[in-house]
């Protein structure tokens, strides 16, 4: 039976899984990597961490399935997030930046007068969280890398290119259009590089990655560099296109949302780019490759894991994630607590970099298990707020995403946006969208009907229509929180 290894290179660690072609997950393989806070409002992660985790995930998969059936390669990652490396020793310069990290919100609003023809452009908006800020930051404060850069010895990329560069020996400095529309240097009109956007931001072209599709004919790795394997990468994806493509949201309108370190919701618009005026993304989800690319609507949320991670190692009030649903189950609502998880700023809609995480509601009866549920509620509130701003209503919504094993969570989600929230029985979709486009781009599937086939309902979470009050009371109390948040920094 032919299989593909997927390697989904997350913000927290690094999961590979190994994929049968009927779309079963065989084995699996998890590694955390360090995250770094060098001081408040930054992010960042060692590269040769990220490629350690990756070994070792990989190693764990394999020893659980073998070799023998591998055909190809899958691969999706965390986006935004930029890395340096040297294109002769493979050793990174510095830290990688991550997404989350806030530190050019000055660099941002020193470029304001640019927003309009950024967002004509790339169909994003000028925010901190997209990877070419992170690089005028590097330019404007480390002249020395810098310098390295424009010589041609440094090479700019997002995780994705660095993980390929890193599995073929450095022959390789390659990417797709889903990762390349996230870095603000990206036309989605030509689906190319700007070279504009590059003369604004000053970033070398040369430095940058070849863009191609999604799917098809791929590098060879280098069995030297990675675990003795010769095999072609046939497939590559940012997490969030990965996780619609593994949901099969093959058609105009198929909607789904992931819960990880962030919640991203992704809508499904076809053929043709549909701009939004309220704090949506436009970007490509996927190119064949002979060129015919599907684009979606994303509505990005910056941290709702990531809040149950700082309950577990910030507040130290969980020992676990899996603990919260239990814990949270123990009272019946979060007795007035809302909790504004803007440890990062807001993403969309709101997208205000200086909002800052608040609690508010707090008494002398509030016990942990308030502030957990009023975590869930918070993770459910915000992608309410997505949500609310697609252009067209929703009849039912795919989950997917370590947080979606949570049934309390799936209700709540349910009775806030008062449609059916459906969960896959494989809720490692961004694994999954990987070896999907993989298993395309070597002949696994032939067809997306193929894989729509693999598709399986684990269960369905229907809105309680007795509870319909009582949401619509709590989304009002996080709508004033909200507002409350904004602009702290």
């Amino acid at each position: 039976m032919s299989a593909i290894l997927a390697i989904d290179a997350g913000t927290t660690g690094v999961t590979a899984l190994v994929v049968t072609e009927k779309g079963e997950i065989a084995a699996r393989g998890y590694e955390e990597f360090d995250q770094h806070f060098p001081q408040a409002g930054w992010v960042e992660h060692v590269p040769e961490g990220i490629w350690q985790a990756t070994l070792e995930a990989c190693r764990t998969a394999l020893a659980g399935y073998g070799n023998d059936d591998l055909v190809s390669i899958g691969i999706t990652n965390q986006r935004e997030t930029v890395v340096l490396w040297d294109r002769e020793t493979l050793g990174s310069p510095r830290r990688a930046i991550v997404w989350q990290d806030r530190r050019t919100t000055s660099i941002c609003s020193s470029m304001a007068s640019h927003d309009a023809r950024v967002r004509e452009l790339t169909g994003l908006r000028l925010d901190p969280y997209f990877t070419a800020t992170k690089l005028a930051w590097i330019r404007d404060n480390e002249p020395h890398t810098w310098a390295h850069v424009e010589a041609g010895r440094y090479a700019i990329g997002t995780v994705d290119s660095y993980l390929i560069a890193r599995m073929t020996r450095g022959l390789h400095h390659i990417t797709d259009v889903s990762n390349a529309s996230r870095t603000l240097l990206f036309d989605i009109g030509t689906n190319d590089w700007s070279d504009e956007l590059c003369s604004l931001f000053e970033v070398p072209r040369d430095a940058l990655a070849d863009i191609g599709p999604n799917w098809g004919d791929g590098v060879v790795t280098d069995p030297r560099s990675f675990l003795n394997l010769s095999l072609p990468i046939t497939g590559v994806a940012g997490d969030q296109q990965a996780a619609l493509f593994g949901q099969a949201a093959f058609e105009i309108g198929d909607s789904k949302c992931t819960y990880g370190t962030g919640s991203f919701v992704l809508t499904n618009t076809g053929s043709q780019p549909q701009r939004s005026e309220s704090g949506l993304l436009t970007s490509p989800g996927w190119m064949s490759p002979d060129g015919e690319t599907t684009y979606v609507l994303e509505g990005s949320i910056f941290v709702t894991g990531a809040a149950v991670q700082w309950l577990r190692d910030g507040l130290q009030i969980v020992g676990s994630a899996a603990e919260t649903e239990a814990l949270a189950r123990t009272v019946d609502s979060s007795a007035g607590v809302v909790f504004v998880p803007a440890l990062t700023g807001l993403g969309a809609p709101h997208w205000d970099p200086d909002a800052r995480g608040t609690i508010i509601g707090i008494t002398r009866g509030t016990k942990r298990a308030h502030i957990v549920r009023a975590t869930l509620e918070a993770i459910t509130f915000e992608v309410r707020d997505v949500m609310a701003t697609m252009p067209t209503p929703i009849v039912s919504l795919n989950v997917d995403g370590g947080a979606s094993a949570n049934d309390l969570l799936c209700q709540l989600q349910a009775d806030q946006l008062g449609v059916d929230v459906s969960r896959p029985r494989y809720v490692e979709t961004t694994g999954l969208g990987a070896a999907f486009l993989a298993g395309l781009g070597s002949g696994v599937w032939d067809s997306f009907d193929q894989i729509r086939e693999t598709w399986a309902l684990d269960r369905t979470f229907s809105p309680d229509a007795s509870r319909r009050e009582a949401a619509d009371e709590a989304y009002a109390s996080w709508t004033e929180a909200v507002g409350r948040s904004k602009g702290w920094a």
